[in-house]
């Protein structure tokens, strides 16, 4: 009996009070109706794309070209492949330039710059370039690349506004990223006799690959769905054209000019180029968190 009195006076200490209890589920119910109000745009945008957006879908939507016939001629309107593949093309570029230069300046900053007044400096810049505009990037590569040099509109410019603009979303999130690697592995793997460059190549990068894919996505993201800067760097063209230092459509500028149209079949298409959009991130991020999965697994 005495024994037992230790143990329930302990018991009792630790116990949940009516109050506090009722102070968690007002917790919950709060936590819980604001995650619904958050999906409730999030739902609301899938079922307008999948409504009006799925009934312009069809093969020839996907294998033709937008054609000029638009006002008086709604069977004639062509489709968004020139978009489809431009948007491919111009954000492929911009990839290939932004993630390799935002991944190697994150690793000198985490790596080596640490906290020297040059890396303080650099994490500056790069927090103001996150908050400019997008449309800052277009006048800048329009008024260096294309007023500056006299010459035309081109893809790889496009590309090149693009990179601009993923370049300090992919710095400050794998940064985030890398400064979560414990230090034991580093220090593990030095000690052992491994040169500095072969323990960032070997362990750190590979370590916060899983990490790094999400904000390498959001990144590819935002530039995808960008038109402000391709309307100053890349115009636009109906036709098909793998030439970046031409003129290329793209789904943004394609879904600028159709939904201002005001023939309706024009708006369905871009509507349906819309939904086309969603669906390629979408496929992209899944393609992405398999392959991040897979290294892990590794």
């Amino acid at each position: 009996m005495n024994a037992q009195a230790p143990a329930a006076a302990q018991f009792a200490r630790f116990a949940v009070s009516p109050a506090r209890r009722r102070k968690d589920r007002l917790a919950r119910a709060l936590i819980t109706a604001g995650t619904v109000i958050a999906l409730i745009p999030l739902v609301l945008v899938v079922y307008y794309l999948l409504k009006k957006g799925l009934g312009s879908w069809s093969w020839s939507f996907f294998s033709t070209d937008p054609t000029g016939n638009t006002f008086f001629k709604t069977s004639s309107i062509g489709g968004i492949k020139s978009a489809i593949l431009g948007t491919i093309e111009i954000v492929a570029l911009a990839s290939v330039i932004a993630i390799p230069i935002g991944i190697g300046v994150a690793v000198w900053l985490v790596e080596y710059g640490r906290q020297s007044w040059f890396a303080q400096l650099v994490r500056f810049f790069v927090d103001v370039l996150t908050g400019v505009p997008s449309i800052v990037f277009g006048l800048f590569i329009y008024i260096v690349l294309v007023v500056g040099t006299g010459s035309s509109y081109a893809g790889y410019k496009g590309s090149l506004a693009l990179s601009l603009l993923m370049l300090p979303v992919v710095i400050r999130s794998a940064e985030v990223i890398l400064l979560l690697i414990p230090g034991a592995l580093r220090e593990s793997a030095l000690a052992l006799g491994a040169p500095r460059w072969k323990v960032i190549f070997r362990i750190v990068l590979p370590t916060a690959l899983p990490g790094m894919v999400t904000g390498i996505l959001l990144a590819i993201a935002r530039a995808a769905g960008e038109t402000a800067p391709l309307l100053f760097t890349a115009a636009t063209t109906r036709n098909t054209d793998f030439n970046l230092s031409h003129f290329m459509n793209s789904l943004p500028v394609q879904i600028y000019n159709d939904v201002t149209s005001p023939t309706t079949s024009v708006v369905n298409r871009a509507w349906g180029a819309a939904l086309t959009l969603v669906v390629m991130i979408l496929l992209l991020n899944l393609i992405a968190r398999l392959v991040s999965r897979r290294s892990r697994l590794a």
